[in-house]
């Protein structure tokens, strides 16, 4: 109970001076609207439009909820994208992290390409790519991409020696090495690469539904805001952490899951 106090103390008081000022109109609802009007917008944005009476049945009535649509299209793409991202590094940076001389190729380019963010690849993506989903989840491709790279290079870099020096003297061969040493012992480094990598993914795919898509929270953000409808961008700023922390939650769990064995994670 103290702990949930101390947590939700100062929120609390900073919602009751916001809505306080609100109705005192010290803020003008068009610029930062009330946080009840932000809840009932929110509201508004997740009830389906059609009743459960009208639907052909429950996966058509969800389907109907303006907001359950816009978090189903955001995630597909988080998905798709991370999934390309993260396939294309994990082997790559394996290879990098096992052998000098791929890294000594590859490192130059990687190098180079890793500080330019992905919403500058934005204008070439929808010349390649048109619009739609393909450049929303080229852009969260390159967003997963580096993020795992670099960790799962570090990984592989910042095995324990004495691991490696103890299956050489057992007579451990490379593919055995690598499959009993090496890779378990670099899966804290690519599993936290892996986390950060999906919550970039997240970032880049609301700037991606902005300017590419007709759907998703982004792109809802964005109309809103050509309304002037305050209430419904900082409802769909609300989503989208929601859906950040949820996922971020659900990876964190995971991690811990498939660690268990990892001395790090002993409480």
């Amino acid at each position: 109970m103290t702990r949930a106090f101390r947590n939700l103390a100062v929120p609390v008081v900073i919602l009751a001076i916001w809505q306080a000022l609100s109705m005192a109109g010290f803020m003008r609802a068009e610029i930062l609207p009330s946080p009840v009007a932000i809840v009932e917008r929110l509201w508004l944005y997740l009830v389906p439009e059609q009743s459960f009476a009208e639907s052909a049945g429950l996966l058509d009535w969800l389907r109907s909820s303006e907001l359950l649509s816009d978090l189903i299209a955001s995630l597909r793409r988080v998905v798709l994208g991370f999934v390309v991202g993260a396939g294309l590094a994990l082997p790559l940076g394996l290879l990098m992290g096992t052998d000098r001389r791929i890294e000594g190729y590859l490192n130059s380019i990687v190098q180079f390409l890793r500080p330019i963010p992905p919403i500058a690849y934005i204008p070439l993506a929808i010349l390649w790519f048109g619009l739609g989903d393909p450049p929303a989840v080229f852009l969260i491709a390159i967003g997963a991409f580096f993020p795992v790279l670099i960790n799962t290079i570090t990984g592989v870099r910042n095995v324990d020696s004495i691991y490696v020096r103890a299956a050489t003297n057992l007579g451990a061969n490379k593919l055995t090495m690598f499959r009993r040493v090496i890779l378990p012992a670099a899966t804290p480094y690519i599993l936290t690469g892996m986390r950060i990598g999906i919550g970039t993914a997240f970032i880049v795919v609301i700037v991606a539904e902005m300017i590419a898509v007709n759907s998703g929270l982004g792109y809802r953000i964005l109309e809103a805001r050509e309304y002037m409808w305050s209430d419904k961008v900082i409802a769909g700023m609300i989503a989208i952490g929601l859906l950040g922390l949820a996922i971020d939650l659900a990876v964190n769990r995971l991690n811990n899951h498939l660690l268990r064995w990892h001395r790090g994670i002993e409480s």
